[in-house]
């Protein structure tokens, strides 16, 4: 060392510039050591009341926000300033806590800190957020290993943005089939590579592997059933086994819609029937003397015990308006209108009568002419019989977690009792319509007369065909025929095989008859990737003791359908002694009957946030999730600098 300092090597390593790498490394180390400015040190500064203050903030937000979303209920106030009257449902919820807690009272609103009030609409979508993220967490956990099936659907909203709802379709461990609502997926346009791509990210995304589809239910669009390029066949080259159901409630419209579509007759019946609907419920007024009308009726026709009394009975109802995509409304159309009949042309008559307007007044008058008629009345009332037989068939298709065989059933019996109405209902029917008709002056035809037919402007008799005929034939029978011909050629149980092999499982066709050969077929033919050569093997053996066990058991004639099936094994534990047999069976009550489930979400849509309505659809798995672990989640899904 040089004793000026000049030249020491030491000197020269600190460095007078402050900047220096020596400097730098100083004043790190003294940092370092200066303890009492640490970033936890400095988180602990905060007393333990802070936190709990911050904490019951917090919670009391969570659990406002998931009573809204049970509620189905929107957040966001129109004005939410402080001097505003109503600040919106979220804030005024909030208050309401604050008036009957105290504690809440102290910390929330205007007494939190600005920092952490947690109550602006950034905070309400990131907690939304959270609860979404739980649910559909808890959704994988339930689904597990387990093959499912994806139900599809997809629409436009509001904010005319395609949105695609996503379904999963599987048995849960308790053998009971589920059909949660996962996720309502915005897509840029409806094609199906693009529906795919979204499929796909939204599973991949949540670590639910593709070949564990087993089943694809969709609508009949074309980009969604194409043979070639719908998506269906898309998702069907990368899994082979997700095998495409058309779902049956649209097939059940389709039906029947091209049927009323097809009868010239039928047509125009349903072209008066929306008049009719369309005038009477034009206005308040109408409809307030409709109410009216049909009182009056009502009162008479127990005067004269036409009606029975009671409590319940004889309701005032209004006149529904009939829509195709929706079959369910053409039947109760028509039986309100048949309720409501003389109380409809009471007020028909009124608005003739008090119409200033003669435009109207002719529209009025020409759809009372044609709604008093003998043809309109009888198809009134065959329209009542045919859809209160396919009624029950329309209901079952839009529940949840119908088995698919049990709606094959369903449509046989449906079939089988239009049939018998075909060759035993006539004369009920004409007697029936008859006796509506003289009750209320309508013209009865002479039925022996001969028919003469319309054609246009002109009218042309057709020799040897009687009004009774006429009815019998070209109205009655054809219906009933297009109908049962309709249905044979939309639900042919028999032109898809594996559902010929999956109704093996069917409780009340294995009490008569258990076909071992169609169950190894179906495992063999259908899906071979889930079953190794050792479980074919064994699979027969299986059955053999499936069949003396379980077939031949006292209980197993209380089973109706296969979810009932699946669960009493789970129940009995007699699922772990032939778990390939069970197998199987899960495999069938995967297939999808309809996307009622995901049609449903369509009607929320436009009303909810995402998260929110993923919440609002499955509240059992919300009403599950504690507040700590929203409150935990919320805390560590970014770096919070406020202490909980």
């Amino acid at each position: 060392m040089v004793k000026d300092g000049k030249n020491c090597a030491f000197f020269n390593h600190v460095g007078k510039d402050p900047n220096s790498t020596h400097k730098k490394a100083e004043k790190s180390c003294e940092d370092l050591m200066r303890q009492s400015q640490h970033l936890p040190h400095v988180f602990n500064r905060y007393s333990s009341q802070e936190i709990e203050n911050n904490r019951l903030r917090l919670k009391t937000t969570v659990e406002a926000i998931r009573y809204l979303a049970f509620q189905g209920c929107s957040f966001r106030g129109h004005d939410e300033s402080k001097k505003s009257l109503n600040r919106g449902i979220f804030l005024q919820l909030l208050k309401a806590f604050v008036s009957n807690n105290e504690k809440i009272a102290k910390v929330i609103l205007d007494k939190a800190p600005k920092y952490a009030s947690y109550i602006s609409p950034n905070i309400q979508k990131e907690i939304l957020h959270v609860f979404s993220m739980k649910v559909k967490k808890a959704i994988r956990e339930e689904i597990g290993d387990a093959k499912f099936c994806l139900i599809v659907d997809e629409s436009r909203d509001e904010s005319k943005k395609e949105q695609m709802a996503v379904v999963l379709r599987f048995v849960d461990k308790d053998g009971f089939v589920r059909e949660p609502f996962f996720r309502l997926v915005h897509v840029s346009n409806t094609s199906a590579v693009t529906l795919k791509d979204g499929i796909y990210s939204l599973l991949s995304h949540n670590n639910l592997n593709i070949q564990n589809i087993r089943g694809q239910g969709y609508d009949g669009a074309s980009n969604m059933r194409g043979e070639w390029n719908g998506l269906q066949a898309l998702i069907l080259k990368d899994c082979p086994y997700a095998y495409y159901i058309h779902c049956l409630a649209h097939r059940l419209q389709l039906a029947l819609v091209a049927v009323s579509h097809e009868i010239v007759h039928i047509h125009h019946f349903f072209i008066k029937l929306t008049s009719v609907v369309n005038i009477v419920g034009a206005s308040c007024k109408r409809n307030e003397e409709l109410k009216h009308a049909q009182a009056a009726d009502i009162e008479y026709m127990i005067s004269i015990n036409e009606l029975e009394s009671g409590r319940g009975l004889n309701q005032i109802g209004t006149l529904q308006r009939p829509r195709d995509t929706w079959w369910s409304s053409h039947f109760r159309s028509v039986s309100n209108l048949i309720k409501m009949f003389s109380a409809t042309c009471s007020v028909l008559l009124n608005i003739i009568e008090d119409g200033t307007n003669a435009f109207q007044r002719g529209d009025v008058d020409a759809t009372y002419e044609a709604m008093t008629t003998f043809e309109f009345v009888f198809i009134l009332h065959l329209m009542k019989e045919i859809m209160a037989i396919t009624d029950i068939l329309c209901q079952a298709l839009q529940s949840k977690s119908q088995d698919i065989l049990h709606v094959m059933h369903l449509v046989s019996s449906t079939k089988a009792l239009m049939q018998k109405f075909r060759d035993d209902g006539w004369i009920t029917l004409l007697n029936q319509v008859k006796s509506f008709c003289k009750a209320r002056n309508i013209d009865i035809p002479k039925m022996n007369a001969h028919y003469v037919a319309r054609q246009g402007r002109a009218r042309r008799q057709e020799d040897n065909f009687t009004v009774a005929e006429h009815y019998r034939v070209n109205l009655f029978y054809a219906f009933i025929d297009c109908q049962l011909q309709e249905l044979s050629s939309r639900f042919n149980e028999h032109a898809v095989l594996l559902l010929i092999l999956s109704s093996a499982f069917n409780p009340h066709e294995c009490r008569e008859s258990f076909r071992i050969g169609g169950v190894c077929q179906l495992a063999d033919k259908f899906y071979p990737a889930n079953f190794t050569d050792v479980d074919k093997m064994n699979l027969k053996i299986q059955l053999e003791h499936y069949e003396y066990i379980v077939v031949q058991h006292p209980e197993f004639k209380s089973l109706s359908i296969i979810s009932d099936l699946s669960q009493w094994l789970v129940r009995t534990r007699k699922a772990t002694i032939f778990p390939i047999v069970y197998r199987i069976i899960v495999l069938v009550l995967t297939l999808p009957v309809s996307t009622a489930t995901t049609e449903r979400s369509f009607s929320l849509c436009d009303e909810f946030l995402t998260d929110s309505l993923i919440m609002y659809i499955e509240r059992e798995i919300v009403e599950k999730l504690s507040i700590e672990s929203i409150v935990n989640e919320f805390r560590d899904m970014k770096e919070r600098r406020i202490p909980f």
